[in-house]
């Protein structure tokens, strides 16, 4: 048994189950998935070599042991929150404010969680997002000072710092009633429609590169902004449309998204000013931060 492996995160997930009573409920309570919690669970009994919850039809509830090891777990939990409420008194993060600058679709499918997390904390932090399209727009903005950190793809500068979070893998949209022949897409089955791309340059610039890299290069037939008029077009059938997937979702349910036959993605994090002079409520964010990372993880298709 090696207690340094156990994580404040197995903890969360059992004192959760114990509250909730079944570990979808718990999944939802901690903004995570199901797989999630089981897998959290599966790895504490494993470290702890013991049985800490019963397993049934009508939920979880907890052995003898597992009962007297959450109340300890609920111990630590509460600790862990006394020190941070005395760190937060030393640092003065009650009453901050954060300027976040993020792609929509970050600022649609990550910042929620994390700002949540961060408010059910310090709710008292005001939070400003200010939406933007080109990753040069988001490091102009971070430099002049107008905001106080990115949240979307990651910047590749000497001058800052990067809390990556996950890699979104970019994915195809397929029109309705189209089938790959083989069941999985093809470079060949990419041939036979034309391919809508983004016109951002980031963007634009990667799904290029990997299309021109291909033995018989492929080409952009749509170069579009919008990633909504993306999904719009192929939802008429007017091609195949290469995009990330938090950028492709909400998919109609007649358009098919399915996987590459080549790897795409794009790297997401949280991008600082190396040297700048940062706020408590910058700190308290990138913690929030943090867990979504630990919690979420973004699946290929």
């Amino acid at each position: 048994m090696n207690l340094s492996k156990i994580k404040l995160s197995q903890l969360r997930a059992l004192v959760a189950i114990a509250e909730c009573g079944n570990f979808s409920e718990a999944a939802l309570q901690l903004e995570v998935t199901q797989s999630t919690i089981s897998h959290a669970i599966a790895t504490l009994e494993d470290e702890l070599g013991i049985t800490l919850l019963q397993r049934g039809r009508h939920g979880a509830r907890l052995t003898p042991v597992g009962d007297r090891i959450t109340a300890h777990a609920r111990a630590v939990l509460g600790l862990l929150d006394t020190i941070g409420c005395e760190a937060n008194q030393a640092r003065g993060v009650q009453g901050g404010s954060l300027r976040i600058a993020s792609f929509r679709s970050v600022a649609t499918h990550v910042l929620p969680g994390a700002i949540a997390r961060l408010h059910r904390r310090y709710p008292t932090i005001a939070i400003s997002v200010h939406e933007m399209d080109e990753l040069h727009q988001l490091k102009q903005a971070l430099v002049k000072g107008e905001v106080d950190l990115c949240v979307a793809e990651t910047i590749d500068s000497a001058d800052v710092e990067t809390l990556h979070i996950f890699d979104d893998d970019y994915v195809a949209l397929l029109p309705p009633g189209y089938r790959p022949k083989t069941g999985t897409l093809t470079v060949d089955d990419m041939r036979q429609m034309p391919i809508i791309g983004s016109s951002h340059s980031s963007c634009g610039l990667r799904i290029r590169t990997v299309l021109g890299a291909q033995e018989h290069p492929l080409e952009i037939a749509y170069c579009i902004r919008h990633d909504s008029s993306m999904v719009a077009m192929v939802q008429q059938g007017l091609g195949i449309a290469i995009l990330p997937r938090l950028a492709a979702e909400p998919v109609p349910p007649e358009v098919q998204i399915v996987s590459l036959p080549f790897p795409i993605s794009r790297p997401i994090g949280a991008t600082i000013l190396k040297d700048a002079l940062h706020t408590p409520a910058l700190y308290a964010f990138l913690d929030a931060l943090r867990e979504i990372g630990e919690f979420s993880r973004i699946q290929a298709v």
